[in-house]
């Protein structure tokens, strides 16, 4: 069931930059290291929806829904531009020369949470990408969940690494200008992420 290939796909699929990655970097640049660990955990916590989705059942309900599927798809266009606006707004409050006002911890793991759970690709993912390594003979309940706890696990583990990483080069970009263009590009990074998913079909 935990096969060497659904490890090494699981992986893949992980380390390809996304809305999740792109949040905990910037999360990891502008906040801090237990910040990006927050963003880590809120973007793993996001997946729990889609997963259950998947053992339940309701994936399949989900895809043959043409209506729910752009309800959440809309819903998660609306939020990513919101993310977009809000790192953009905050590029220019960036100042060195005070302590940096952070957002609370539960705040960044609530959006982290949130990007996850409005993304109506997740739960069809799931569908597609787990039943590929169940074995007919064993409980797929089990193996479902059991699969996807270790998908979670993955990509909580390299989340935490992109945070880290991105937090370690922080010391370069310790100037007002350097840390508002990097927000900028955040900010349209969300933007582009937004469109692509407006764009986009089943």
């Amino acid at each position: 069931m935990i096969s060497i290939d659904y490890l090494i796909t699981a992986l893949i699929v992980i380390l390809i930059p996304g809305t999740g990655v792109i949040y905990t970097i910037s999360i990891g640049l502008t906040q801090g290291k237990r910040a990006s660990i927050m963003a880590a955990l809120g973007c793993t916590l996001g997946i729990i929806p889609s997963l259950l989705a998947c053992v339940l059942g309701l994936s399949a309900l989900f895809h043959s829904s043409s209506l729910l599927f752009e309800i959440v798809r809309y819903v998660g266009v609306l939020y990513l531009t919101y993310l977009a606006y809000l790192t953009y707004k905050n590029a220019t409050k960036i100042d060195f020369k005070q302590p940096s006002r952070k957002s609370s911890r539960l705040k960044i793991a609530l959006h982290g949470c949130l990007i996850n759970i409005l993304n109506p690709k997740l739960s069809i993912f799931f569908l597609a990408f787990l039943p590929q390594f169940v074995v007919v003979t064993e409980q797929p309940v089990y193996q479902l969940l059991t699969l996807g706890l270790v998908f979670m696990l993955l990509t909580f583990s390299v989340f935490i690494l992109y945070g880290l990483l991105a937090n370690s080069f922080s010391s370069v970009l310790r100037s007002e200008k350097a840390a508002a263009n990097t927000q900028y590009f955040f900010s349209l990074s969300f933007a582009l992420l937004a469109i692509k998913l407006a764009a986009t079909d089943r």
